[in-house]
């Protein structure tokens, strides 16, 4: 699985071939077809495992008593971390080709992402962090319209002359505004 990991940060994964994966994993193809069953159900189990460590390093943060601010800097960070792994034309190709990798996605969105990031609102309205004119569904509205654009928004980073100070500029806005002061 890390073999295959490393292989799609390089490789579009229709070129991957099991015969190549073996190799650079040193196990033999048959192993791998005993354990996955096909090359479509081993990108899956790689995304999938990839995404749970994601969410479960992500909680594992959450519960650390982190401010507002830093939690949405870890968020960006992540971000582009999974970027830089899975970038958003490989995702879209993966979901669009596993209807059973989509499912488990919706899914994990519905049941994991929506609730961490409402608890994540709530408790930065319940600490001031967000203000009381601002509302949940805002919140949510405003996210939404983000992650619509993320890719674009990632793109736009990595071609800046500082990706970093892009993404901290993003964070900026997303707390003040564009003539906000901290």
């Amino acid at each position: 699985m890390k073999t295959t990991l490393n292989m799609l940060r390089t490789s579009d994964p229709k070129r991957i071939r099991i015969a190549d994966i073996s190799k650079m994993a040193n196990v033999s193809q048959v192993t791998i077809y005993n354990y996955f069953g096909s090359k479509e159900a081993l990108l899956r189990d790689v995304f999938k495992n990839y995404f749970d460590k994601a969410t479960r390093d992500f909680e594992e943060y959450m519960n650390e008593g982190h401010s507002l601010k830093e939690k949405i800097e870890h968020i960006i960070f992540l971000e582009k971390e999974t970027y830089r792994d899975f970038p958003p034309g490989l995702i879209k190709e993966l979901l669009i080709e596993d209807d059973e990798l989509t499912r488990y996605i919706d899914e994990q969105y519905k049941l994991r992402a929506i609730p961490l990031t409402i608890r994540i609102i709530e408790e930065g309205k319940a600490s001031g962090e967000i203000s009381e004119d601002v509302t949940t569904e805002n919140v949510l509205a405003f996210i939404q319209l983000f992650m619509n654009q993320y890719e674009a928004v990632l793109e736009m980073a990595k071609q800046s002359a500082d990706m970093d100070k892009f993404l901290q500029g993003m964070v900026h806005m997303f707390f003040y505004g564009v003539c906000g002061k901290s």
